[in-house]
């Protein structure tokens, strides 16, 4: 769902409207429209890596299946058949018998901060926040990633294989952010999920109010973020008719003036960026979605959410996704209203449901958030399987970042961002023995050498102790 979110007409209208340079007078300046430029694109580039078959495993697909002794086979980074009766033969196949362990799609966490509030947690690396107006369309996350970041690691130990770093919630706008395949990098640009779409930061409630409130600036109420939203649609409308009007030749022939802020924001309105947005409470909620019918785009999904289930039907109606944790709550006043049962209650009405994190310590058990979720529903009677449950940390999670269509369930043809389990995922002891990210082998449990390391930790007395006794090279 990358491509589909614009029609094949406007593609192309667009097509070769690169960044023109040294043209011709008589040639029109074109709009640099992000998909056209060639800085801050993805660099990513899987690792080569041989065919593996992992077979006699439990498999969760996210698509509502079980495979009691499943196997599944990949190569070429893909996913090649998933099944019971899979062909063992082929050259070069790597076979690893799971008996009594579970294999799951890759798990996606939506909401990190990984990279752009790296460890050590020091205040001239903490770059999340840009805040200096209430709207800053115009920062990019990724921008602020430092790959370096050794949680990078500690999260891929936790079976996490594509994650969502998003700038912090202090503005009312609080800029792009972007999606990460979770391996090393020497750029962000090489961890740069090809192709995914970004998303834009939005935050409503206490958070802006406050930052801003608080220096006697606007907004100070909730009345007042909201007319700051208002009043920042009405601009990127304007931006955006001021261009198409410009490229169909209409007006004084001029080119208006790139504008950073207003580019991000008529991306939205062009369908071409997705509103990620954190809300807390329902009223709010339904207010955001106001504003987005208002000026014709959608939300594509709520962050921390933990009133979803008072608008659980609402959100199903408007097919937007919520973020939620399976049982933080109560640290503020809007986060006060909270139920164990949200997840549950959010995905028994037929919206989107997903587990985020929102940390750097619960991306590594977010498997057990999941297994939190599905308890506090079970106790409710809804009967909520393993094999529904994964989906809220996999296939609903590519969906609420608009990856679905490349990966999150183990389906044929979908990148192998595979995780093989040494029990149930959703057990309180289970954990992740292998990780594969487009079928490469990038996390062993039980091989040191495929653990990966960040530069950072290359000079520390305890890694250098470890590789002296050949533990790690």
């Amino acid at each position: 769902m990358l491509v589909n979110k614009f029609s094949k007409s406007f593609l192309a209208a667009f097509v070769g409207a690169a960044f023109l340079v040294g043209c011709g007078e008589d040639e029109p300046a074109v709009h640099p429209k992000d998909s056209d430029s060639q800085a801050f694109v993805s660099q990513y580039k899987a690792k080569e890596y041989h065919p593996v078959l992992i077979k006699n495993a439990t498999i969760l697909t996210a698509t509502g299946k079980k495979i009691e002794n499943g196997s599944i086979l990949f190569s070429d980074g893909e996913i090649v058949e998933v099944g019971t009766d899979v062909d063992e033969s082929g050259d070069n196949l790597e076979i690893i018998d799971a008996q009594g362990k579970w294999v799951t799609p890759g798990i996606i966490d939506v909401h990190s901060h990984l990279g752009v509030y790296p460890a050590p947690g020091v205040e001239s690396s903490a770059d999340g926040n840009e805040m200096t107006a209430p709207v800053t369309a115009d920062v990019w996350a990724e921008h602020s990633v430092w790959p370096q970041d050794p949680q990078f690691q500690l999260a891929i130990a936790g079976g996490v294989t594509a994650m969502q770093i998003l700038p912090g919630s202090a503005n009312l706008v609080g800029g792009r952010g972007v999606t990460l395949k979770n391996v090393p990098g020497r750029s962000v640009m090489e961890m740069k999920f090809p192709n995914a779409p970004y998303g834009l930061k939005m935050a409503c409630g206490e958070n802006p109010k406050r930052v801003y409130g608080g220096k006697g600036q606007a907004p100070m109420t909730r009345m007042g973020n909201v007319a700051g939203y208002r009043k920042a649609w009405i601009d990127a409308q304007e931006y955006m008719e001021a261009w198409d009007n410009y490229e169909a030749g209409m007006g004084n022939g001029k080119a208006p003036k790139r504008d950073l802020r207003l580019e991000s924001l008529a991306g939205v309105l062009r369908g071409e960026i997705l509103i990620q947005n954190h809300c807390y409470r329902a009223d709010e909620m339904a207010v955001m979605m106001d504003i987005a019918k208002e000026f014709d785009f959608k939300v594509t999904t709520f962050h921390h959410a933990v009133e979803s289930y008072k608008i659980a039907d609402k959100l199903a109606e408007n097919e937007v996704c919520s973020a939620m944790w399976s049982d933080w709550w109560g640290f503020k006043q809007e986060a006060y209203d909270m139920v164990p049962s949200n997840v549950a209650l959010v995905d028994k009405a037929g919206a989107c449901a997903v587990v985020h994190s929102d940390s750097a310590t619960v991306i590594q058990h977010l498997n057990k958030e999941a297994a939190k979720a599905m308890a506090s529903g079970n106790r409710l009677g809804m009967d909520i399987s393993p094999a529904h449950a994964i989906k809220w940390i996999t296939i609903n999670a590519a969906k609420a970042i608009g990856v679905e269509e490349q990966t999150g369930s183990l389906e044929e043809g979908k990148m192998a961002d595979i995780v093989l389990w040494d029990g149930n995922p959703f057990s309180v002891y289970t954990k992740a023995e292998k990780v594969f990210v487009d079928g490469a082998l990038m996390y062993d449990r039980k091989d040191a050498t495929k653990q990966p390391v960040s530069d950072l930790r290359l000079g520390t007395s305890e890694f250098n102790q470890k590789t002296q006794k050949g533990s790690r090279l």
